[in-house]
C-alpha cells in the first residue's frame, strides 16, 4: 500500500515583493500582529498562523489537531506525513514560557512552531524551504520587527540557548489538546 503523494510547494522568498508588507486590518478586527500580545491559548496564536498563512500564501486546511508530548529538546514539533495532528514539545514551550519576558515572546515562539507545521499540513514538506516560507509568512502577515518574525528567521536554539536544556523526552506521553481549531471545524466537529 502507497501513501498518497503530497504536492511539494516550492515558493520562492522575496520578503520585500509588493503583498509581502504587513497587511492592514479589516476595520474592526484587531491586526494579527496585536492578537499575540497578551496571554493566549493554543487554539488563538493558531488562528494566527490561519489567517496569517492565508493571507501571505492564499492557502488553508481546515480540522487539524493538537496535541503536546514529551519529545527530545531538539525537536520544536512534529506533524506526520497525511496526518490530521501536529504534536507540539511540552518542554520546550514551558521552558520558553519559564525564560520569556513576555506574552509576547512566549506566543511568537509557539506562532513559530506551529506555523512551520501547519505549513508542512499544507504540503510544503522540505524542511529548508519550509524554515523560508515561515520567515515569510511572518514577516508578510507581522512586520519584519515582530518577534516571530525574528525566531522565524532565525535558529530557534542559537536564540535560546536554554531551549537545549528543556526536559528531554521519549514522545511515549501524549495529550490532545481539546478545542483546538474550531473555527474551521466548529460545522462537523462539536
Amino acid at each position: 500500500m502507497s501513501l498518497p503523494r503530497v504536492p511539494l510547494r516550492h515558493e520562492p522568498l522575496a520578503p520585500h515583493a509588493p503583498g509581502n508588507e504587513p497587511l492592514s486590518p479589516a476595520p474592526g478586527e484587531l491586526p494579527l500582529a496585536h492578537r499575540l500580545v497578551g496571554p493566549a491559548s493554543y487554539d488563538a496564536v493558531f488562528s494566527v498562523v490561519r489567517a496569517a498563512v492565508l493571507k501571505v500564501l492564499g492557502v488553508e486546511r481546515p480540522g487539524l489537531g493538537l496535541a503536546l508530548s514529551d519529545l527530545p529538546p531538539q525537536l520544536g514539533a512534529y506533524w506526520q506525513l497525511t496526518g490530521n495532528l501536529i504534536v507540539l514539545n511540552e518542554g520546550l514551550v514551558e521552558a520558553m514560557r519559564a525564560h520569556a519576558r513576555s506574552p509576547l515572546e512566549e506566543n511568537a515562539f509557539v506562532f513559530v512552531l506551529l506555523a512551520h507545521e501547519y505549513l508542512h499540513a499544507l504540503g510544503y514538506l522540505d524542511e529548508a524551504a519550509v524554515r523560508r516560507v515561515t520567515a515569510r509568512v511572518a514577516r508578510g502577515a507581522l512586520g519584519a520587527d515582530h518577534p516571530a518574525t525574528r525566531m522565524a528567521e532565525g535558529d530557534l536554539w542559537q536564540q535560546f540557548p536554554f531551549l537545549a536544556h528543556a526536559p528531554r523526552g521519549s514522545g511515549r506521553r501524549f495529550k490532545v489538546v481539546r478545542g483546538f481549531d474550531l473555527a474551521s471545524s466548529s460545522s462537523y466537529i462539536r
